[in-house]
């Protein structure tokens, strides 16, 4: 029975659910992450679609049981390798989809149908569209945008439009990368995984990656420039006794499009050096200089925007 539970847990791929924190983009970028009710909003909107996509993980790999039984490492995945039923696997995603949706609809109506956008989206995607040559890397970042949106329409804010731009380059750049990462590492059995594979030839993937990954941190730098200044005060309160110093007005946010560049470049380097772009959320969490780039870039919006800016 512990090795029952312990494989629904690992089915249900909680360390993917580190791609949902796209979701407190809007509560972050909005200006209102000191806000008690968004708060609470945009964490309930997190631990839904948590539930959601372990919900369409599990549908997921029962569509691909027979693929993942021929991949190096999936085969290891509890539905693959028996030790989840695949009737119990079903049975789990589709009550968990039917009790948390509608309660998805008491926190927004638009969060719900962001929501069920994602779901339709995951079930089309498992069952046929991964199968279509260029259509599966749109609807991966898709997958990527709609947590954006999710979080946004969580608490009703508004986002540039060019940070919305720079999420869908960043999603396509991931998707587009994951596809390289999985041609690389199947060669000789990429069709028997996944038939697609065979249409992306490596000159396109390669192009594609160079594409997205410029238009990435571009979309970002726009996103940063067109911000509006911030007259940014500082309070040196233990030498001059709480007297406020003026700055001058600039546009911070520009101070973090050097980490986005790096980021981007160490992502490039991973997918073509260690070959491991396959797994993002992998990515994210082991590679140690990425994890770094991104925790500092975290600390410093959080930074200008609610205390430069303050």
């Amino acid at each position: 029975m512990v090795t029952l539970f312990w494989g629904i847990a690992k089915a249900a791929r909680p360390r993917q659910w580190i791609k949902n924190f796209a979701i407190f983009a809007a509560l972050i970028f909005s200006g209102t992450l000191l806000d008690p009710t968004n708060q609470l909003k945009t964490l309930s909107a997190f631990v839904l679609f948590c539930i959601f996509s372990s919900a369409t993980y599990f549908l997921n790999d029962v569509f691909d049981i027979k693929r993942d039984k021929l991949h190096p490492f999936k085969r290891k995945r509890p539905i693959a390798s028996g030790l989840v039923p695949v009737p119990l696997a079903v049975g789990l995603a589709l009550t968990a989809i039917a009790v948390f949706l509608p309660l998805s609809y008491q926190l927004s109506p638009a969060f719900f149908f962001a929501a069920l956008t994602y779901l339709l989206l995951q079930l089309a995607y498992s069952s046929y569209l991964k199968q279509v040559i260029l259509v599966d890397v749109l609807v991966i970042a898709a997958g990527f945008v709609l947590r954006v949106y999710a979080g946004v329409w969580a608490i009703d804010a508004h986002l540039n439009v060019w940070f919305l731009l720079s999420v869908t380059s960043f999603a396509l750049f991931l998707a587009i990368g994951k596809r390289r990462s999985e041609r690389t590492l199947m060669e000789s059995q990429a069709s028997k995984h996944r038939e697609t594979l065979l249409h992306y030839p490596e000159n396109l993937l390669d192009s594609l990656t160079t594409m997205f990954a410029n238009s990435s941190w571009l979309t970002y730098a726009f996103f940063a420039f067109l911000q509006p200044p911030i007259q940014a005060r500082y309070v040196v309160s233990r030498f001059l006794g709480g007297i406020e110093i003026p700055f001058a007005e600039a546009k911070y946010l520009m101070a973090t499009v050097p980490l986005v560049i790096y980021g981007v470049m160490r992502y490039l380097y991973i997918i073509y050096e260690k070959k491991e772009g396959e797994s993002p959320e992998r990515v994210i969490l082991t590679d140690t200089p990425l994890l770094v780039a991104v925790l500092i870039w975290i600390t410093m919006i959080v930074g200008i925007i609610y205390y430069l800016g303050a």
